[in-house]
């Protein structure tokens, strides 16, 4: 057995033909979808990038109990496994994140791995003075990884030298060398389509996007989205001309499939780790919003020579972490009994169901479950989104180390069920954001594919609750969390436990518009004076952290050239109330 494994990175379903899609340019999705079966109901998990990640290596949801971070030193690995058992493991990759703190213990489980320089902010190309900002761009947060990927930008002008463009050819390259031996995996992971939508003219053509047009519209802040329609449709059309990129490079992949007749004796799958949201709802981006269809409803082709299934359709139910148990399967191994995921190849053969409910969220926000047609996205119970735990033994964020200041409440805590008999260190953890400021929300796909109308409906939210409960006992969820969302850990459901309807007024500020300068009393600072300008007065820096907290030095640093009325996007807590009782704190002592 053979297999190649095909990852594109934030890959949204609705952008490719064989999905629906109309208007996109990907001729070559629809030409895998005749070779491959196609899933209709496949999710994310453990979100976002690394998250999702660990999911492939270990078979289970790690979300509940950890933040983004490296495989832990009890974590299986499916690569690791393969290679144990004789099976050649290759890695082509330009995902930077693996080679940051809290990505470096997963490309070292590969027997061999290649790396590509230069996607988004990786820390590549060195400039001391600082590039030249684009003269007209949406962006509003400018933080060191948009700075770094103007200096990227400079070295990467042709189109064979873009990251993406090498990983394609370096795989191509392992088919070509290995054409003749048996037993290996090849791991083909694009960072792309991933932010910033990074393409070349005869890409951006195909949607009228100018080569020589001066606006930078390729890289949205996660935010609500406020621009205006055409602004919005020529983000997405920056979107669609980097899948069209990655649509190329994979009917690359497919040519050598054709060309070397593997289709007759090497697997295939094509995957994502999650999506992401071009305006729809009202947002940009992902992890700062709910967990929508088109951030977690994932596009997946798998095909498999012993199964067949090519131009086939399957309905059942499966997820990301059932990814690892079917490479696994496909060469003959059983899972780990600390694995959660289940082999798709009944799946595939004839479309059994192999789960009943799909488990998904990121650390410390929403904990939302599904059965394939209810959705059912749960908040914390209560506004301060407590306790939350990080569990691990290797204390990194994305980028950096844990520092001294969050060590120091860390506590040696007894084994979990998945640590294999060792202890972990347990300290306070920091979620992205707080969900208590989104609510609880419940959606029928079958009746409401948009998700523009949610249902509020005691007996079936107490179902949800119910299948929530079951995958959460599942998934070994720590009490802290049974705790932060308000469900019992052991023993039955009741009407005490209902969200929906409480939280609702919350959901709908979460898809409301942000205030607007319209909002606020003519020439109110708020509106006028940039928030640095604001954080330098004393009585203004202290009304707005009382009003946002620890978001306040945050948004300085990233965004201090805007004013709070600008920011109101990007921050949930930037409600109107919010920045009227601002205004009238400002006013107040400038009248005294």
């Amino acid at each position: 057995m053979r297999a190649v494994m095909v990852l594109f990175d934030s890959l949204n379903r609705r952008f490719l033909p064989p999905y629906g899609a109309e208007g996109v340019h990907a001729p070559n999705f629809s030409r895998l979808a005749e070779h491959t079966a196609q899933f209709r109901t496949c999710y994310g998990g453990s979100m976002p990038c690394m998250p999702a990640r660990r999911e492939l290596h270990t078979g289970r949801h790690n979300f509940l109990h950890r933040s983004w971070g490296p495989l832990e030193p009890f974590d299986d690995s499916v690569p690791q496994m393969l290679s144990e058992h004789g099976v050649y493991t290759h890695l082509v990759t330009d995902h930077q994140h693996y080679w940051e703190d809290g990505g470096a213990t997963y490309h070292n489980r590969f027997d061999s791995y290649e790396f590509f320089r230069g996607q988004e902010g990786d820390s590549w190309k060195g400039h001391v003075a600082d590039p030249e900002p684009p003269a007209c761009t949406t962006r509003v947060m400018r933080h060191g990884l948009w700075r770094q990927d103007l200096v990227n930008r400079q070295y990467l002008q042709d189109p064979k030298d873009h990251p993406q463009t090498r990983t394609v050819e370096a795989g191509l390259e392992f088919l070509a060398t290995n054409a003749d031996q048996d037993d290996w995996l090849l791991q083909i992971e694009c960072f792309d389509p991933h932010e910033p939508f990074f393409s070349y003219a005869e890409h951006r053509r195909l949607y009228g996007l100018a080569p020589e047009d001066p606006r930078r519209t390729d890289w949205p802040d996660y935010k609500k989205a406020d621009e205006d329609a055409a602004t919005t449709t020529r983000v997405r059309d920056e979107y669609a001309a980097l899948l069209s990129m990655c649509d190329a490079s994979l009917g690359r992949i497919l040519d050598r499939f054709d060309a070397d007749s593997l289709w007759e004796d090497t697997a295939l799958i094509v995957c994502t780790d999650h999506g992401f949201l071009l305006g729809e709802h009202g947002w940009w981006g992902k992890n700062v919003q709910h967990w929508y269809d088109e951030n977690i409803h994932t596009p997946l082709f798998v095909w498999d020579p012993g199964a067949g299934a090519a131009g086939a359709q399957r309905e059942s139910l499966v997820q990301t972490v059932d990814l690892g148990p079917t490479l696994l399967d496909l060469f003959g191994l059983a899972p780990t009994e600390r694995m959660q995921g289940r082999s798709l190849l009944p799946t595939l053969r004839d479309d059994s169901s192999i789960r009943e409910h799909a488990l998904f969220g990121t650390f410390g926000g929403h904990v939302n479950v599904t059965d394939g047609r209810f959705v059912y996205m749960r908040a914390c119970v209560t506004e301060d989104n407590t306790p939350l735990f990080e569990h691990t033994l290797m204390p990194t964020h994305m980028d950096r180390r844990f520092s001294p200041a969050e060590l120091r409440a860390a506590e040696l805590h007894p084994p979990l069920s998945f640590t294999q008999g060792v202890p972990v260190l347990r300290l306070p953890g920091s979620p992205v954001g707080n969900p208590a400021a989104l609510g609880t929300v419940l959606f029928d796909l079958a009746a409401d594919p948009e998700q523009t109308s949610p249902i509020l409906d005691d007996e079936l939210e107490l179902r949800m609750i119910d299948l929530l409960l079951e995958a959460l006992r599942a998934a070994d969820a720590p009490p802290s969390q049974y705790e932060r969302l308000g469900v019992p850990e052991h023993g039955p459901v009741g009407p005490e436990h209902l969200l929906a309807r409480r939280q609702h007024p919350a959901y709908l500020a979460s898809i409301a518009p942000p205030p607007s300068a319209d909002d606020l009393p003519p020439g109110s600072p708020v509106a006028t004076r940039t928030l640095a300008e604001l954080m330098r007065d004393g009585e203004a820096a202290a009304a707005i952290c009382e009003a946002i907290g620890p978001a306040a030095e945050s948004l300085t640093r990233l965004a201090g050239t805007s004013t709070l009325v600008e920011l109101a996007a990007l921050s949930p807590a930037l409600r109107r109330d919010v920045l009227l009782s601002i205004h009238a704190r400002i006013s107040a002592t400038a009248r005294a």
